[in-house]
């Protein structure tokens, strides 16, 4: 997963008119981001564990564990990455996701 480097790694504030232009509705819109964020948020995790599978084995010791540096610095990298929910608002403000809108049928 690529993730963007211009992607702020801590709180901006934001107007809410940005968020309802799309959608129409603020509470629509929370919904597309926080969907969003649970998947970006899963990849992330599937990487993660997907790498750090190379450095398990059966017989790891305490010694062992603390040892690695690679495996620190792995995950290092990923503490380091910005939230899933800040990564999936900007994608949203970006015009970056796709999301069908349904409709309530009466």
């Amino acid at each position: 997963m690529e993730i963007k480097k211009s992607t702020p790694g801590n709180t901006v504030t934001r107007k809410l008119a940005d968020f309802d232009k799309e959608t129409g509705n603020i509470y629509e819109t929370v919904n597309i981001i926080a969907r969003r964020a649970n998947q970006i948020a899963s990849e992330l995790k599937t990487e993660l564990n997907r790498k750090l599978a190379d450095f398990s084995s059966p017989t790891d010791t305490m010694e062992e564990t603390f040892e690695n540096r690679e495996q620190i610095e792995i995950s290092r990298y990923y503490e380091r990455l910005p939230k899933p929910v800040l990564i999936a608002t900007e994608e949203f403000l970006d015009d970056e996701l796709f999301y069908k809108k349904e409709n309530p049928q009466a």
